[in-house]
């Protein structure tokens, strides 16, 4: 094994061993849930992977909202997840993730969690306050950057944030315009997305129009996708089918409803979850150019 690869794996060890600490420092529990299941959450941008009559997961997210509905309270995991036809220098078919959900926390509290995370995975690390990733050095020691959408789009894009979902434009901005221009400096809040692009988030008090919904950047690179959870099982069900219609309209197969998530659902409490690439967190604390430098067998490999 290169002497590079070994230190990247090593150091992903660690990385892991931090974010452990972390959340049982914090009162989380770990758990773990199923990896295959008979259905899975309807999104028109993910087509999922089958293991014989079941689904991968593409997230852990359906099951760990069911045991908040059981009175968890504070829960994290580690763990696979599947997405097809996804393979590129930050994209892996079979990639980590990490994903945590308390209640009565709201997508402001998953900000500061984010914040405090990545600050004590470098000093674990021995890295300070600085993370030196390729041509960029992030400061972590400074707030992290809060920008809402329409703003970002507003310095950075081509068009306002209006237009571009008016002509169907807005994830070509986002990721050829936007993304490349955030965190470059000290890791970047994007947030309060259009509600079109948050299907399982709740809608913004006293703008409807808003999910409170945000991702998180450094150096460019999408880390998380965290929000405030909808907890309505009505509304919830209506997006769900909505999902399943614009993939119909794209000519992908429906995708079956997750039953037995919307009847626990009626009983969850209000809640905030998010989910954070591992394998691209560990890239940024290696200074890595691509994925396949901290797992052990790229896809190519096998």
């Amino acid at each position: 094994m290169h002497t590079r690869h070994f230190s990247n794996l090593r150091t992903r060890s660690l990385v892991i061993h931090f974010i452990r600490d972390f959340f049982m420092g914090n009162n989380f529990l770990e758990v773990e849930t199923p990896i295959r299941s008979p259905s899975i959450i309807p999104e028109a941008h993910i087509d999922p992977l089958l293991s014989e009559s079941q689904y991968l997961q593409a997230s852990p997210e359906l099951f760990m909202k069911r045991l908040l509905s059981q009175n968890f309270e504070k829960i994290f995991q580690l763990c696979k997840c599947f997405r097809k036809n996804e393979q590129g220098p930050c994209h892996l078919p079979e990639l980590t993730l990490l994903e945590w959900y308390a209640t009565g926390a709201t997508y402001l509290d998953l900000m500061d969690q984010c914040q405090s995370l990545l600050r004590q995975i470098a000093a674990g690390l021995g890295m300070g306050s600085t993370l030196a990733y390729q041509n960029y050095t992030i400061d972590l020691s400074l707030p992290f950057d809060r920008l809402t959408v329409e703003q970002a789009f507003n310095s950075f894009g081509s068009k306002s944030v209006s237009r571009a979902l008016e002509d169907g434009g807005f994830d070509e901005i986002m990721g050829f315009e936007v993304e490349p221009c955030l965190g470059t400096k000290q890791p970047c809040i994007l947030y309060d997305y259009p509600a079109q692009l948050a299907s399982l988030a709740r809608l913004k008090p006293g703008n409807k129009k808003l999910a409170q919904r945000f991702e998180l950047y450094v150096a460019g690179i999408e880390l998380a996708n965290g929000f405030t959870e909808l907890n309505d099982p009505v509304i919830q069900r209506q997006r769900f089918l909505l999902e399943n219609q614009i993939r119909a309209d794209r000519g992908q197969p429906s995708l079956p409803l997750p039953e037995k998530f919307l009847a626990d659902l009626k009983t969850m409490p209000d809640a905030a979850g998010i989910a954070l690439g591992v394998d691209r967190l560990v890239m940024l604390f290696c200074n890595a150019a691509t994925i396949d430098e901290v797992i052990a067998f790229p896809p190519d490999s096998l």
